[in-house]
């Protein structure tokens, strides 16, 4: 039997038996790609013995689209629009990533302006993210209520995004240089509305779910990975802080204006599910913090939207409009792109999933020889079975969860 047609028979159901021996307990479970917990398009073969996990490989690969390749097809610019499509949760950090890189090999200056209000956008991006996951992963445990009230309250941040760039998911707001327009006048009230109300959500989470005893079963001492495996296996984000290591980019390697509005950096010692729970919530309340300072710094911000390359960057729109040159530029930037001096470089972000790094290569063309994308998502996946390694099967599900993996991140 081929591959593809042992994955098609394997699909067919969630959970598949591959192989038993009548005369032990041990057997080989296929878990997925139709299971809720995989959402759809991860399969894992997990080795038991009775309940106990022995053995676990993940099979990627459901939700491949050829991202790095089409990237490298197309202009410089081309490839914003694919990064909204690898973690689609995070849109915003993804769209960062791929400009802070082409940014670099132009050696543009980008203004304070846009640099602050690129902050503000991941920050909401980043509690946006967490209230999906803690919604789905509540969802997985069997807490349906938390699950409605997430998503009421990333709604609100949705509509933000879609006031500002005219998209609820795939934004490509972020572009090389700055952004495609600027903020709406009525958007920073719309911010400021949001952060008086998210704190007492948040609160309201907390006071359903973390001293709820039922939860705390199922994630305390489950999932354990020490602060060394998780350098070791190059875990980064949440899962990498809740294990005792303080490492985040945004104050390691600062980006943007993470320089001027320096996070505090959430860890905790367990480095079990419960510890990865409680660190994104300690995050979300961090970027609410943070949303604010750069609110009130943009308030007091002047200057352009965009950096200073008629190369590069559009004119606006108005001109567009009025003008014959600025029309012609317009064509020349949106049809032939433009050319990058040639070189190489690695400029990473921290997602709310951990770093997604971008490597880029140059060859002086209009088009990227090469565009590698780093996924926190893949790494974090490679660590599952340290994780669930002499756990029950039923604890799998909870580790999973405590990932917040996306599969259109890993499947690139």
């Amino acid at each position: 039997m081929t591959r593809f047609a042992e994955g098609a028979r394997i699909a067919q159901s969630s959970y598949h038996i591959e192989s038993i021996d009548s005369d032990s307990t041990k057997m080989i479970l296929q878990m997925g790609p139709q299971h809720p917990s995989t959402h759809g398009v991860l399969r894992i073969e997990v080795e038991l013995d009775g309940e106990i996990v022995k053995g676990l490989r993940p099979h990627v690969g459901y939700l491949h689209r050829c991202a790095e390749k089409l990237g490298e097809r197309g202009r410089y610019t081309h490839a914003i629009p694919h990064t909204d499509r690898l973690d689609y949760l995070a849109a915003m950090t993804q769209n960062l990533a791929v400009c802070e890189a082409i940014e670099s090999l132009l050696k543009l200056e980008i203004p304070l302006r846009v640099k602050i209000l690129r902050v503000l956008l991941c920050e909401l991006q980043r509690i946006a993210s967490h209230q999906v996951w803690l919604g789905t992963h509540m969802l997985d445990l069997g807490a349906i209520t938390p699950f409605w009230y997430c998503f009421e309250d990333r709604d609100m941040i949705q509509d933000l995004f879609e006031e500002a760039s005219g998209a609820r998911l795939t934004y490509s707001y972020i572009r090389v240089g700055g952004f495609c327009n600027p903020p709406p006048p009525r958007f920073y009230d719309w911010v400021r509305e949001l952060l008086e109300r998210m704190p007492k959500r948040i609160d309201m989470y907390e006071a359903l779910l973390t001293k709820n005893p039922i939860l705390i079963e199922r994630l305390r001492g489950v999932g354990k990975i020490s602060g060394k495996d998780a350098i070791a296996y190059g875990l980064s984000g949440p899962v990498l802080r809740a294990s005792g290591v303080e490492w985040d980019l945004r104050v390691t390697e600062p980006y943007a204006a993470y320089d001027l509005i320096v996070p505090r950096i959430m860890t905790r010692e367990e480095g079990d599910c419960y510890a990865r729970y409680l660190v994104r919530f300690d995050e979300m309340r961090e970027s609410l913090r943070l949303c604010g300072i750069a609110l009130d710094m943009l308030r007091e911000a002047d200057g352009s939207w965009t950096a200073e390359n008629d190369l590069v960057v559009p004119p606006p729109k108005e001109d567009i409009y009025n003008d014959m040159a600025a029309m012609i530029r317009h064509w020349i930037i949106g049809i032939r792109g433009f050319k990058v001096p040639p070189g190489e470089v690695y400029r990473a972000v921290e997602t709310p999933r951990g770093e997604l790094g971008v490597f880029l290569v140059s060859d002086g063309s209009e088009n990227p020889y090469r565009i590698h994308y780093r996924s926190p998502c893949f790494v974090s996946l490679g660590a599952l079975e340290k994780m669930a390694y002499g756990g029950f099967f039923s604890d799998l599900v909870a580790i999973i969860g405590s990932l917040d993996v996306v599969l259109g991140e890993i499947d690139r």
